[in-house]
């Protein structure tokens, strides 16, 4: 079944309008991680479905699985997915567009009355983004039994509510989860597709409005490491009695960074970030020497041994300043999640269509994490496809052009069709 382009443009724009202003909070989106804005989205979704005559079903995840009333039962489907969450004041495109465009192809099939000989499932995946419980890909690690008992105790970022109960409250089986059951028959996946926006400048750069993606890197990440020293009156301690946590910190985040930066030379993969780094609001003065520092800590490569030697010079530095200034450096758990590399096969395919299409597109490397990544590392035959995004990602400014969209979604139907 080939799907024409832009003929079902009008509801994909109708879609991302919709959910738009359910989900806006004044300056971006909010679609909270099991909770109200992301259940709103699903709400949403699950009405259009239902009212284009599509069948609508919630895993023991609360993720939502969509199909034909056509589809051939007992044959692997090809299941097309992205996630319906966002990070706080974010942008609409960001996981919503590859539902989106799942739901596109299904609906196609579903007007036209096609049984295609390969069924198509189209899945929301809940809980991708790490910013609400500090850990990414919920939805669809519950699936792939790769959550457990700590993971489902982590605390929501703004109510203090455990991730297993927000799971239990949208329906989710969360003892199974908690047992790490595998929740999904992974025989019945033939493959799986992902739409993504490009959540960096490179296509806008090189001036495609498509890419292939070869790649998703893993991290490694603590959520909250905890620097302590010694608070005193910040006139009359000299530098060489001082215990100042704020120094140690910056100390060990220069450190890292000359470290990355030789890493880079040597053509490593690798990029490594402090996203968050404060001090005690109930405490800290202009006249205080800060006592007591946390921060965030994330290193992303391609490579799982480049993340574990990192990682490794991270707690060799930590011991050393901790010795050098007299402070005590406390890592909260560590997160990790591997690198995944897409199926070779289903990469040629959107390859050729973008080709036949006379798109240019490139073959590049996702630094940002995504849900095809646990698919991919299941052993389940993945694919990525971006498409091209203005102004980045995780802010209110993202702008996908729908010209872009539809140009994905008609590459998205060509590989659909062809995975056999």
């Amino acid at each position: 079944m080939i799907m024409k382009l832009n003929d079902y443009r009008y509801l994909a724009e109708m879609l991302f309008a919709d959910i738009r202003e359910i989900s806006f909070d004044g300056v971006g989106v909010t679609r909270e991680s099991y909770g109200s804005g992301e259940t709103a989205a699903a709400s949403r979704l699950r009405e259009f479905a239902l009212a284009e005559g599509l069948v609508v079903e919630t895993d023991r995840a609360a993720n939502l699985v969509f199909s034909t009333s056509e589809a051939v039962q007992g044959v692997p489907s090809v299941w097309v997915g992205s996630h319906i969450d966002s990070v706080p004041q974010g942008g609409n495109f960001d996981g919503l567009a590859g539902v989106v465009a799942g739901l596109l192809c299904l609906v196609a099939r579903q007007r036209s009355k096609t049984c295609d000989p390969r069924p198509l499932k189209v899945i929301a995946l809940r809980g991708e983004e790490s910013a609400w419980f500090g850990k990414a890909y919920v939805g669809s690690g519950a699936l792939f039994g790769k959550l457990n008992a700590a993971d489902l105790d982590l605390r929501q970022r703004s109510t203090g509510d455990a991730l297993g109960e927000c799971m239990r409250r949208e329906g989710a089986d969360v003892e199974a989860i908690r047992n790490q059951e595998l929740l999904i028959d992974k025989a019945s996946v033939k493959a799986y597709l992902e739409l993504h926006i490009e959540q960096g400048p490179v296509m806008v750069a090189r001036q495609l409005s498509l890419a292939v993606v070869s790649g998703i890197r893993g991290n490694v990440r603590h959520n909250r490491i905890e620097c302590f020293g010694d608070a005193q009156h910040s006139g009359v301690v000299p530098r060489w009695l001082r215990h100042d946590a704020m120094f140690a910190v910056s100390d060990l985040i220069m450190r890292l960074d000359a470290h990355w930066r030789e890493l880079l030379e040597r053509g490593t993969d690798l990029v490594v970030t402090a996203g968050i780094v404060q001090t005690d609001a109930a405490e800290h003065a202009i006249s205080r020497i800060p006592g007591r520092v946390s921060f965030s800590l994330e290193a992303r490569s391609k490579s799982t041994d480049t993340l574990e030697a990192f990682y490794q010079l991270v707690q060799a530095e930590a011991k050393s300043i901790s010795r050098e200034r007299g402070v005590r450096f406390e890592f909260d758990r560590r997160l990790l999640s591997e690198p995944a590399t897409m199926d070779e096969r289903i990469c040629t395919i959107f390859s050729k269509s973008c080709a036949m299409h006379g798109t240019p597109f490139e073959v590049l490397p996702s630094g940002a994490g995504h849900d095809a990544s646990l698919f991919a590392n299941a052993g389940i035959p993945s694919g990525m496809l971006f498409v091209r995004n203005q102004n980045g990602s995780h802010n209110p400014h993202e702008a996908m052009d729908m010209d872009d969209f539809m140009l994905g979604v008609q590459v998205l139907s060509d590989a659909i069709s062809q995975i056999d």
